[in-house]
C-alpha cells in the first residue's frame, strides 16, 4: 500500500468526529495516513423517521463505495450495520466501545423522573419511546430527526419546543458536549441499542494488507460484546430500529490458579429486552458465559425471549390492555 488511506464517512458533525478518531488511531498505530472520503447516504437524504427508511440506510452508500474500490475503508456507527455481513466486505477492527447508556438533555436541569406529566420528550428511536411508554411516567414522546445539534436545539436553543430529549452518550462525549446531559440513565431503565457506542471498522476482505493494519485498533472486549448483543438482534430478525435493546458487559472473574498467578477468567453478562411501542409489553432477560461463546449466548438469549412471546411484539405495532413486564435472568 502507498499513499494515505481513504477512508469513507457520513458528512454529519458526529460521522466526521467519529472517523477523525479512528483515522487518527490508525496513524498512531501504524504511521498510515489517512484522509476523510465524504459519503453521501440515502439516511442523509430523507427527513422521514428511522424506521421507515428500512434497514442500512445509513451505511449503503459507504458500502457501494467500498466495493468500488473508491474508498479503502469506511467507519460506520456500528448500531447502523445491519445484521447480515455483506458480501466481499469485513469489520475488520472494532475499537474500544465509549459508554453505550442513554443521555437525557432537559430543560431546568431535570432527571426523567423530575419532567412532570405531560412534558414532551423528543427522540428518534423506536427502542427509546418504547422504554420510556413502559415506564409509566405519563410523558408524551415524539419522534425526531436531525443531526445532535438540531436535537439539542429542541431543548436547548432560543426556538426549543421540547421538554427533553434522548440521545445516545457516545456521540455527545464524541463532540465534547457531555457537559449538556441532566442524566445518564441507568440500563435498568434505558437499555440501550445493540452495538451503542461501538464503532465498525470496514473494508474489502481480500484487501489482506489493510484487514492486517486494522487489527492493530481492533479492542476484544467491545468486539465480543458487540457479538452477543448483534446476534440476539439476528436471531430475532429484527432490524436496527426495531423496538429491541441490548448491552453486555465483560467482567473478569477471578484468576483460575491457586494463587494470584492463574490466568483471569472473563465473562460476559447479555441483558436483553423486546418492549411494544406503546408499553404495554415488556419482556427481558439476561445470560451469562465467556466471552468465545458471544454469538450462542445472544442466540440463546433471543430464543429465551421469543419463547415469551417477542415475535408477537416485533410483529405488530403495539397492544392494549394493562402493562406487564416480564424480568428473569437465565445462566
Amino acid at each position: 500500500m502507498s499513499g494515505p488511506l481513504r477512508l469513507g464517512t457520513r458528512g454529519s458533525a458526529l460521522a466526521m468526529a467519529q472517523s477523525g478518531h479512528v483515522a487518527a488511531a490508525i496513524t498512531a498505530a501504524t504511521g498510515r495516513a489517512v484522509e476523510l472520503v465524504e459519503v453521501v447516504t440515502a439516511g442523509d437524504r430523507s427527513s422521514a423517521p428511522v424506521q421507515r427508511l428500512g434497514v442500512g440506510v445509513f451505511v449503503s452508500a459507504l458500502r457501494d463505495a467500498l466495493t468500488a474500490g473508491t474508498i479503502d475503508l469506511a467507519v460506520h456507527s456500528y448500531k447502523d450495520l445491519p445484521t447480515a455481513q455483506a458480501d466481499g466486505l469485513t469489520v475488520a477492527a472494532v475499537p474500544p466501545r465509549q459508554d453505550p447508556r442513554d443521555a437525557l438533555v432537559a430543560t431546568g436541569g431535570r432527571t426523567l423522573a423530575e419532567l412532570p406529566p405531560g412534558a414532551v420528550v423528543g427522540t428518534g428511536a423506536l427502542r427509546r419511546i418504547a422504554q420510556v411508554h413502559a415506564l409509566g411516567l405519563h410523558l408524551e414522546v415524539t419522534p425526531i430527526r436531525g443531526n445532535v445539534d438540531t436535537r439539542l436545539g429542541r431543548v436547548l436553543g432560543p426556538d426549543a419546543d421540547l421538554d427533553a430529549v434522548i440521545l445516545a452518550r457516545a456521540g455527545l462525549a464524541r463532540l465534547d458536549r457531555t457537559d449538556v446531559i441532566t442524566e445518564t440513565l441507568d440500563p435498568m431503565l434505558m437499555l440501550p441499542a445493540p452495538a451503542q457506542g461501538a464503532l465498525a471498522v470496514e473494508c474489502r476482505i481480500d484487501d489482506s494488507d489493510l484487514v492486517e493494519l486494522l487489527a492493530a485498533l481492533d479492542h476484544a472486549p467491545s468486539r465480543a460484546a458487540v457479538t452477543a448483543e448483534r446476534a440476539l438482534l439476528a436471531t430475532l430478525e429484527a432490524g436496527c430500529s426495531a423496538p429491541v435493546a441490548a448491552y453486555a458487559v465483560i467482567a473478569e472473574g477471578e484468576p483460575t490458579g491457586s494463587d494470584a498467578e492463574g490466568d483471569v477468567v472473563h465473562e460476559i453478562y447479555l441483558r436483553g429486552a423486546v418492549i411494544s411501542p406503546d408499553g404495554s409489553r415488556d419482556l427481558r432477560l439476561s445470560r451469562t458465559g465467556t466471552p468465545a461463546d458471544a454469538a450462542e449466548i445472544g442466540k440463546a438469549l433471543a430464543a429465551e425471549l421469543l419463547d415469551l412471546g417477542a415475535d408477537s411484539i416485533l410483529g405488530h405495532e403495539g397492544t392494549t390492555g394493562p402493562r406487564t413486564q416480564q424480568f428473569g435472568s437465565t445462566e
